[in-house]
């Protein structure tokens, strides 16, 4: 060849080297995320790419700083008021250690599997409650929506219980406890106990007229409770300071929030330890009644806390997985979190009978004292002979025991006018079978034991700020699970609608501090929640395992924690999980139906509680609590099946546009068997519209002449995705 020949192609080739070079200057940022966005992933070097990965959405999304936070957050949410005065009151209802067989049996059949599957769901798709189940099914979107309004009516009634928590922490920095003795009334002649007070008790009394000021019925509001108002408010802003960054706020908040507890039972444990009486307790709690074991009542109460303990349903365990990495073992977080779930409650109900041992054994005394009282009377009336008293009972310092011994003579020689000595058994045990839970075991016999304890204003303030921090820690897996669904959805800034949230749910809330509020905290309990959120779990698990498919999803779950989860969860979620689900819809449906619904109310003159029906309108108000939060799902169902609204989200993926990138997000049509890792191969990708220009121009550079299916043609806009305006890309 000519030299010039070869200057000639020298040339050619350094036109061609920077006809190149423009053509690429002209390729903007979006195109390199669009060379990282997935659209095929079917290779298996690519299976840990991410749908959003190299997206500005993947950097942004908010992360756990560490998984110690994360795993915090988690127990937080799940441990909570409920471990605390609910499980002891089961435990001990339904046969003492018996019960905790068949509540670990359902641990492991219903609570660890689901609660598995909703970290795993959370954790591998990255959004909130809505974007999971539209991303797998939207037809089944509903789902998210359900679980985001009951998540508000729990929210609404839950923080409630947090200002009442407020409250009884300010009023414990005094000595004495405001409520340890009853109030005197003076007039113009002498001074007298209050008689309400005189017929109930100081801390019952202190409950129902100090703090409460409650009405005798649902229909008499009385006006709002300005005390609980402002406890309300002072509630409400704490949940939305530690909300409003997201997790970056509340993460921080969750190293006291999720430890402080701990370490207020450990001492009030080894404090109720050294109590008299305290062993006492807890021996009557974990003695095993196996009769009662075996009674349908006790499994189905089991398997209600354990599906409510954990959370399940709300969206806050999806929301709190979501900000995880893909690869993190969740599977060890959701066995973690369960047992120390589970071990919480038994710390608790330790605590809890402990003490309820050593206020028994006080009251066990005052029984005998003054029952020693009657019979050294009826001994100097002659109602009674002294040779029936053993020579070594003292009645000046008679103890249980020989009173108990005294009593049991008297019987067996009186058995025909044994009634009318008006005697009384002083058992311990007697005591220890009253069953108490929720409110009415900590503001009533709780707060009256905490008075008996040397340094009770301590000890008081240790309780209820316990209180508040197990509260808080519930509250902000709720407001996570309205929060991040919303925003992934909606695309709201997060500080806006945390704001607006808190604002509406407290003045929403302000029918909870009226003097007639504690009967509505009672009906949002019973109603609001329970059958709802077993229908969203349902829903769920049919979702992952029936529309998705388990065989994919067991797939998914070895791609995203390096090995094959066990069999064991296979069966489960297939078939054991779904049938003790609609077992327990059932047995729930049929209390609910054999239950009168009603409320205890309580009557100011005779100073007890006393059931009152829900008037018609409390009917209605019940039964809507239950519609409303179900609604969604059937409406966004239909929605879906009959293209009511126009979803342009195309056959293949819905894209989203935001700072001149293309994100794709795929989604899971009915029929389309992709998985949440596996994309469509290229064959399966639609042609493009050659009809519409599916091609962006760079603006202010030269015209690229290149066929719409060409390198510049796809990726920008999809063949069927609407005309955008350029300002929108």
């Amino acid at each position: 060849m000519p030299k010039n020949s070869k200057v000639v192609k020298r040339e050619l080739d350094d036109e061609v080297i920077e006809s190149v070079k423009d053509l690429l200057s002209n390729e903007d940022s979006s195109d390199d995320a669009f060379k990282k966005s997935e659209l095929m992933v079917d290779d298996p070097e690519e299976k840990d790419v991410d749908v959003e990965e190299g997206s500005d959405v993947e950097d942004e999304r908010p992360a756990w700083n560490s998984k110690l936070q994360y795993i915090l957050a988690q127990v937080g949410f799940s441990v909570g008021l409920g471990n605390v005065w609910r499980f002891p009151y089961l435990c001990q209802k339904n046969g003492g250690g018996a019960y905790l067989v068949p509540y670990l049996i359902l641990l492991l059949i219903i609570g660890i599997p689901l609660f598995f599957l909703e970290l795993a769901v959370g954790q591998r798709i990255r959004r909130g409650s809505i974007g999971v189940w539209n991303y797998i099914s939207p037809k089944l979107g509903g789902i998210g929506f359900a679980s985001c309004v009951v998540c508000f009516f729990v929210a609404l009634y839950y923080n409630v219980i947090i200002g009442w928590s407020l409250f009884y922490f300010s009023q414990s920095f005094q000595h004495p406890l405001p409520w340890d003795q009853c109030p005197l009334v003076k007039n113009a002649s002498h001074t007298f106990v209050e008689p309400e007070c005189e017929k109930s008790s100081a801390t019952t009394y202190y409950w129902y007229r100090e703090a409460l000021n409650i009405s005798s019925s649902l229909s008499e509001s009385g006006g709002l409770n300005w005390k609980m108002t402002i406890c309300l408010l002072a509630a409400w802003v704490m949940v939305c300071l530690a909300m409003i960054k997201g997790i970056q706020s509340s993460g921080k908040i969750m190293y006291f929030s999720s430890l402080f507890p701990y370490v207020v039972l450990l001492c009030f444990l080894v404090r109720g330890l050294l109590l008299n009486g305290s062993v006492d307790g807890i021996r009557h709690m974990f003695t095993p009644k196996l009769e009662i074991m075996l009674e349908p009542k006790v499994w189905r109460e089991a398997a209600t806390q354990v599906f409510f303990a954990l959370g399940l349903g709300f969206g806050g365990v999806i929301a709190f997985s979501s900000y995880n990495k893909r690869d993190n073992n969740c599977h060890f977080d959701a066995v973690l979190v369960s047992f120390i779930n589970f071990f919480t409650s038994v710390l608790a109900t330790l605590v809890v009978f402990a003490v309820l041992g050593f206020k028994a054994n006080i009251i066990n005394e005052k029984c005998v004292t003054q029952n020693s009282e009657k019979i050294l009377k009826l001994l100097k009336m002659g109602n009674l002979s002294q040779d029936m008293i053993p020579h070594h009972i003292n009645f000046s310092s008679i103890t249980a025991e020989d009173y108990n011994l005294v009593y049991d003579i008297i019987q067996k020689v009186k058995e025909e006018q044994f009634d009318s000595l008006g005697l009384k058994s002083c058992q311990i045990e007697d005591e220890l079978d009253k069953a108490v839970q929720g409110t009415g075991l900590a503001f009533i016999a709780f707060t009256e034991a905490m008075t008996h304890f040397p340094a009770s204003p301590f000890w008081s303030v240790m309780f209820f700020l316990m209180l508040v921090n197990l509260g808080l820690g519930s509250m902000f897996g709720t407001i996570e699970g309205i929060i991040t669904p919303i925003v992934d959805t909606f695309k709201v800034r997060k500080e806006i609608l945390t704001v607006i949230c808190c604002l509406v749910a407290f003045f929403i809330g302000l029918i909870f501090v009226q003097r007639s509020g504690n009967y509505f905290v009672t009906m949002f309990d019973d109603y609001s929640a329970t059958l709802p959120l077993l229908i969203v779990v349902i829903l769920e698990n049919i979702a992952v395992i029936r529309i998705y498919g388990i065989d994919k999803f067991m797939e998914d779950l070895k791609d995203m924690l390096g090995f094959s989860p066990s069999q064991y969860y296979y069966y489960m979620w297939k078939y054991v999980s779904p049938f003790v689900l609609l077992c327990l819809l059932v047995a729930s449906i049929v209390q609910m139906g054999l239950s009168p619904p009603g409320y205890n109310a309580w009557i100011e003159d005779t100073a007890k509680e006393e059931f009152h029906s829900y008037p018609t309108w409390g009917m209605i108000v019940c039964i809507s609590l239950m519609v409303l939060a179900i609604l969604p799902v059937p409406i966004v169902f239909v929605v879906r099946r009959c293209n009511l609204i126009d979803d342009s989200s195309g056959s293949l993926a819905s894209v989203s546009y935001k700072r001149g990138r293309i994100i794709k997000e795929p989604v899971n049509l009915e029929g389309d068997n992709t998985s949440l890792i596996h994309g469509k191969s290229p064959s399966e990708v639609p042609s493009p519209n050659f009809g519409k220009n599916i091609y962006r121009k760079q603006t202010g550079s030269p015209t690229l002449d290149t066929a719409p299916n060409g390198r510049y043609g796809i990726g920008y806009l999809m063949a069927d995705m609407p005309d955008m305006p350029e300002s929108d890309l």
